[in-house]
């Protein structure tokens, strides 16, 4: 259904007399970044932080979560449709976190830092990195964010975010703190 329309010479003529005086315009769109605190924090405040939020994970507890089709977990008192929405890409991790060659202490521990740096910087999604490896970090990640009270829902990452290997998690923000 192609049509082949020849422009002629004296068409093409009054076309480029007629865009003589143009110029290419200016890109106008404004990106707006989200807020970052600039404030900077005493280590011994992130250290305090840390240890609070990993307070939370305890490998007794046992989470009950579906073992049908990709890893997921939905807060009982969050919406449905967020966690449809992680899981469509509608979110995009801010922060990253790899617990390659981590022990399951230090791994706590630093996603103990990963909840508590997204609250601090108003970051909605992040996304862990737990590899695949003995299967230990891959099993025992999805228990320990289920307990945080801070983790609204998590879902396993499509493939650019690392794909069965990774977890996008939504974290929730203080409305309070965020307004400041």
């Amino acid at each position: 259904m192609k049509k082949n329309k020849t422009i002629s010479g004296e068409d093409a003529a009054l076309f480029r007399e007629s865009i003589s005086g143009a110029r290419k315009i200016a890109q106008d769109t404004v990106v707006h970044k989200p807020k970052r605190s600039t404030r900077k924090i005493a280590p011994e405040k992130m250290l305090q932080e840390q240890i609070d939020a990993s307070f939370y994970f305890s490998d007794e507890f046992q989470p009950q979560l579906d073992s049908e089709g990709p890893m997921r977990y939905i807060r009982p008192d969050a919406s449905h449709f967020e966690l449809k929405k992680l899981r469509r890409g509608d979110y995009s991790p801010e922060l990253f976190l790899d617990l390659h060659g981590l022990t399951q202490l230090q791994a706590k521990q630093e996603l103990g830092a990963l909840i508590a740096a997204c609250r601090r910087e108003h970051v909605h999604c992040a996304c862990v990195m737990h590899g695949h490896g003995k299967h230990i970090l891959k099993q025992q990640t999805p228990l320990w964010l289920a307990q945080h009270p801070d983790v609204v829902a998590f879902h396993q990452a499509s493939r650019e975010w690392g794909g069965d290997a990774a977890l996008l998690v939504l974290i929730e923000i203080d409305e309070r703190e965020e307004r400041r």
